[in-house]
């Protein structure tokens, strides 16, 4: 799978997303077409709000990459359904992950 919708930072890496809120079957969706590039989809059950969506999209994400939801944050459109994650770790690590997601 191509690594346009992810990228390596300092920390980590920043994952661009799409978040479907209020889904009946949560979960990771694949990769989707974006205004300005390929974006990883997100089902969650939670509405969106009090950041309940975007904390339940922070965990989906931990989960499927294997690391703590405290690793996993929103840095840009909380408000918006498409939006970016950091996930802290390792890099590579992270990096092998989700390319194989």
């Amino acid at each position: 799978m191509s690594g346009a919708f992810w990228r390596p930072d300092a920390e980590g890496i920043r994952v661009t997303v799409k978040v479907t809120p209020r889904a009946r079957k949560p979960g990771l969706r694949g990769v989707v077409p974006g205004a300005d590039g390929a974006r990883l989809a997100i089902a969650v059950t939670e509405a969106p709000e009090a950041g309940a969506a975007n904390r339940a999209a922070c965990a989906a994400l931990a989960a499927a990459l294997g690391v703590t939801p405290a690793a996993v944050s929103v840095v840009a459109g909380a408000t918006a359904r498409e939006k970016r994650l950091a996930v802290v770790g390792d890099p590579a690590t992270l990096a092998a992950r989700v390319a194989a997601l």
